[in-house]
């Protein structure tokens, strides 16, 4: 049985956070303004896409991003209130294709698709092992 077998289309998560400054452009560079940085939005993104098929893995697997298309489409403030939402929208022998959002209580910031494979976590390991120990 292929790990993803037991994935339904249509499978969604939604998280919710309140931007940092941690999470903004100006923490890793000082001379941007204080706005919810892309790369922490599209982590966000990926999160929650794995949070709504994490349960319907077999034993011993995971899922790991492996394509990201995401516009950022708004800037956004800290203190204000992010809502990230993902939902399956395709599911391959080995992939899961997600459509992705993020709002921020006054407007979409954020949206795209993001695919992601299941692999066999001990496997996983063991290649990683041999680039560590290379």
């Amino acid at each position: 049985m292929k790990a993803t077998a037991n994935i339904p289309i249509g499978a969604t998560a939604t998280d919710q956070l309140e931007v940092t400054r941690e999470m903004t452009v100006a923490h890793f560079h000082e001379h941007m303004p204080e706005v919810y940085g892309t790369p922490i939005m599209i982590y966000h993104l990926e999160v929650t896409a794995e949070a709504a098929i994490r349960d319907y893995l077999p034993e011993g697997w995971i899922t790991v991003g492996v394509v990201v298309n995401v516009k950022h489409l708004a800037a956004t403030p800290v203190g204000a209130t992010v809502t990230t939402r993902a939902q399956v929208i395709e599911v391959g022998d080995s992939t899961i294709k997600f459509a992705v959002e993020a709002h921020d209580g006054f407007e979409k910031i954020g949206e795209g698709t993001h695919v992601r494979a299941a692999v066999e976590m001990d496997r996983f390991m063991k290649k990683l092992k041999t680039k560590i120990d290379h």
